[in-house]
This record gives structure tokens, C-alpha cells and sequence, in this order.
């Protein structure tokens, strides 16, 4: 497998940078319960239990230490192809974990390991500002992109994970990781971006925006957005899958008019159940359509 990521970075000149020196992880577990730095409704709306499917928390050998990371996979021999869940800003969290599970439920090997672990302990954090402000703008993408390198390697040699298929699936910050790691990947077959800012102030760790990329995507990718989302116009979407297309690749867009940001997020008042739902179906759809059955 070390020869696809290899090949996978080619064509990505000025995202991948010369290696970071990597801090010590700070989070070494992950958080319980749900995110302290959003408003949120009273639970889940959606709990997927963990009956024929094997879940929890579990390490992920990164260059620098252990990874705390969550995989979900169905019981049986397999191997099942792999989703690498990418977390919103919030962290590994109920909502994360479950959307693992409900992955494990449709035959998927999905891990969500904490790319955030080395900067800051989201468990503990109220603030989205601070969040945004000590933990993503500081995390760079050469990292989170190698710890998701390892999460596929680990989950094909010790979690039943088939490394002929690989998909990636993302939300908010981790959409954009979901452009971002298919212009990545030679390998990948699939990718869903649910709501993943599309521009932004590029920095010398974050060089590449999701628009910057989009005609280098390696496989297809669903893009779910919201027409009401106030964060992310719909033109800039419209323009990444303009750019793909221009470029021979495959970009699937999906306007919900009315939805905001984070409609699938259902412990958030932005959940919009009809939205949410339908965005699922179709996720799971792309996915087996794309080779990932």
C-alpha cells in the first residue's frame, strides 16, 4: 500500500510541504458524550446501537505516538471496504462514533481517528473561536493527511479493512479534508463532502483550498450543501464542480435550498431531518456505485 500513497501526491505541489516537525499528542483518548462548544438539542436524534458490528476506541500507530481513533465494523470475516470518517471541528465525539456505526451497519470497515489529538484537547473546549483559533487554523494539512494514510493502513492489517477500496467521507472542516485527500489519494474510489467550505485564507501549513484542488480529485466525490448556508455560497461550490468537470473529473453536487450549515448534525438545531436523510441515502448510494459494495 506504501506505493498508492507514494502516488497519491503527485500533482500536489504547495499542499504537501516539507515534513513538520509533530508535537506530542494531547489528546490521548477520546472525548465522551457530546461536544461542550455548540449549542445543542437535548440528545442524539439518531442512536445506532452496536449489534453485529464490532465498535470502540482503539489506537493507530502515527510516526510520533498513538493515535485515538474510533472504528466500527461489522462482525464476520470480511474484508469490508474501508470509509476514513472525517471529524467536524468539534472532535471525535458521540456524533462522530455513531456515524461510524451506522457505516458498520451498511457493510463498512469506518474509522474517525482524532486528527486533532496534537493540538488541543477538544473535550474540554467551549469556544468554537478557540477552536478554530489554537486548533484548526494550527493544524497542518501534511499532517492530517499522513494520520489518515495510517488510519487505511491500519485498518486494512488489523480491522478487517479491504485496501482495494477506500472511500472518505467528511463534514464541515472535514468535508474540506474529503477535497483535499481525494486530490490525495490515486487510490481512493470515493469521496462525500457534507458542507466542506470550499475557499478560505490560505496559510504556509493550510496552502490549498478545497476550490484549489477540485480539478485534481482523484475519484468522484458527492458534494451534499445547503442553500442556506450562510458560511458557504453555493456559487463557490457550483465553480469547484465547474473546475472538476473542466479537468475530466466527477463532481456530484447536491443543493438542499432551505438547509443551513451542519443539517445532517442531528445533536444540533441545525439538524434538518428531511435533508439529513435524503443526504445519507445518497451518500450510501454514491458509495456502492463507485465501488465501494
Amino acid at each position: 500500500m506504501q506505493h498508492d500513497i507514494d502516488a497519491g501526491t503527485a500533482g500536489l505541489d504547495g499542499l504537501l510541504n516539507p515534513p513538520l516537525s509533530r508535537r506530542g499528542f494531547v489528546m490521548t483518548s477520546l472525548m465522551s458524550g457530546l461536544t461542550l462548544a455548540t449549542t445543542r438539542v437535548e440528545a442524539q436524534v439518531i442512536h445506532t446501537d452496536a449489534s453485529g458490528v464490532t465498535a470502540g476506541e482503539v489506537t493507530i500507530p502515527a510516526g510520533d505516538g498513538p493515535m485515538p481513533a474510533y472504528r466500527a465494523v461489522p462482525e464476520g470475516a470480511g474484508p469490508f471496504p474501508i470509509v476514513l470518517v472525517i471529524e467536524e471541528i468539534f472532535g471525535v465525539h458521540d456524533y462522530i462514533k455513531d456515524i461510524c456505526r451506522r457505516l458498520a451497519k451498511a457493510g463498512y470497515c469506518a474509522v474517525a481517528p482524532e486528527l486533532y489529538a496534537r493540538q488541543g484537547d477538544l473535550s474540554t473546549m467551549t469556544d468554537v473561536k478557540q477552536i478554530v483559533r489554537d486548533v484548526i487554523s494550527k493544524t497542518p494539512d501534511t499532517q492530517w493527511i499522513a494520520d489518515l494514510d495510517a488510519t487505511a493502513s491500519w485498518a486494512a492489517t488489523s480491522a478487517k479493512g479491504d485496501p482495494a477500496r477506500l472511500g472518505v467521507m467528511g463534514w464541515c472542516r472535514g468535508g474540506r479534508g474529503a477535497w483535499l485527500y481525494a486530490a490525495h489519494r490515486r487510490d481512493l474510489k470515493a469521496a462525500v463532502a457534507w458542507y466542506g467550505p470550499i475557499g478560505g485564507e490560505p496559510s504556509a501549513i493550510q496552502p490549498r483550498t478545497a476550490g484549489d484542488v477540485a480539478g485534481e480529485i482523484n475519484a468522484p466525490l458527492l458534494a451534499l450543501y445547503g442553500g442556506a448556508d450562510t458560511g458557504i455560497p453555493v456559487a463557490s461550490v457550483e465553480a469547484a464542480r465547474d473546475a472538476a468537470k473542466a479537468a475530466g473529473r466527477s463532481v456530484e453536487l447536491v443543493v438542499y435550498p432551505d438547509a443551513p450549515h451542519g443539517f445532517h448534525a442531528d445533536y444540533r438545531l441545525s439538524y434538518r431531518k428531511e435533508a439529513a436523510e435524503d443526504g445519507w441515502r445518497r451518500a450510501l448510494a454514491f458509495l456502492k456505485a463507485n465501488g465501494l459494495g
